[in-house]
């Protein structure tokens, strides 16, 4: 359950939070896709896998996982003595919720002789049906240590694995899911934005469909994202991702110029996502006080599905929770 609304007018929030946080001894993780003031108070920014494994490296009792319900899911499985509180527990994921448990339970006993790699961006209960749980950073390094003939399921993002398909030359079975947020985004748009600034080089995650990815100079991760805006020479980057992230580039290279990319309506505001959105400075303050909602995973589930994560560290060369931003 969420914690009830109440009236918090004339409170400093970030002062609370940082009373709780201590109080608590919490951990607060902040996702690319959260609004700057929740990234600013976090302890750590980054991406969802690396927060987890940044969490479970503390001696905290409490992680407050600003994101959606798979991330703090994961930090349940890699952390189960730790209490995972999420701001709002309705904050799912279009992924997600494309690939209920047991339609991928079915479709996977319908293809016994693939294996199943499945993107981070799932519920723990589809997790626990899967072979290898990759992210966008590790998903090629993992395939290429798999026979070209294996014969594999990717799911639950449909354009993920088709990037990977090209990158490959693989042909994955691939699950019908999509992330609402990347599909939002406008080729015809976009290009009327190349043409205005015909030097700025355009960033893409690999969740973006293959029309986007046909104009982009880098794909990958939002990490890899925020790597490639700060390295490169160029001084106006189109960010085709969430557009939170810009913050963190902002941040980090003040003097350049961030432009989102754009949806069908010509503004990147389609582009925001929904889920990320649910949580704010008022329910972080909330759950932090009242512990809750939490996230609790029976014992058979975080088991399996660690299985499958612990494959994925094993096979990337446990370089996930490497590079994240900190601010303590």
């Amino acid at each position: 359950m969420n914690a009830p609304a109440m009236s918090l007018k004339g409170l400093d929030l970030k002062a609370e939070i940082d009373r709780l946080r201590k109080e608590r001894n919490a951990v607060i993780l902040a996702h690319y896709y959260q609004t700057p003031d929740i990234q600013d108070i976090a302890d750590f920014v980054g991406d969802s896998l690396d927060l987890s494994a940044k969490a479970a490296a503390t001696d905290a009792d409490v992680i407050a996982f600003c994101g959606v319900r798979f991330m703090a899911e994961v930090a349940k499985i890699l952390s189960p003595q730790k209490t995972v509180i999420l701001p709002d527990m309705d904050a799912g994921c279009s992924l997600e919720d494309s690939c209920p448990p047991e339609q991928f339970a079915a479709f996977r006993a319908a293809h016994p002789d693939h294996i199943a790699l499945t993107y981070i961006n799932c519920s723990a209960a589809v997790k626990a049906h899967s072979d290898i749980i990759v992210t966008s950073s590790s998903a090629e390094r993992i395939l290429a240590q798999l026979p070209m003939d294996q014969k594999i399921i990717f799911a639950p993002d449909k354009n993920l694995g088709a990037w990977f398909n090209r990158k490959t030359g693989r042909d994955m079975l691939l699950w019908p899911g999509a992330c609402i947020v990347h599909e939002a985004f406008s080729e015809t748009e976009l290009l009327k934005l190349k043409a205005q600034y015909p030097d700025a080089p355009v960033a893409a995650h690999p969740e973006c469909p293959a029309f986007i990815l046909d104009h982009a100079d880098e794909v990958g991760s939002t990490r890899a994202i925020l790597d490639y805006a700060l390295k490169s020479d160029a001084q106006t980057i189109i960010v085709a991702t969430e557009p939170h992230i810009i913050h963190q580039m902002e941040k980090a290279a003040p003097h350049k110029t961030f432009i989102g990319a754009p949806g069908a309506d010509g503004n990147c505001n389609c582009n925001m996502c929904p889920y990320m959105a649910m949580n704010t400075m008022e329910k972080l303050y909330i759950a932090l006080r009242d512990m809750e909602p939490r996230i609790e995973l029976d014992e058979a589930t975080r088991l399996a599905a660690k299985k499958p994560l612990d494959r994925m560290l094993e096979m990337a060369g446990r370089t996930v929770g490497k590079g994240d931003l900190g601010s303590r």
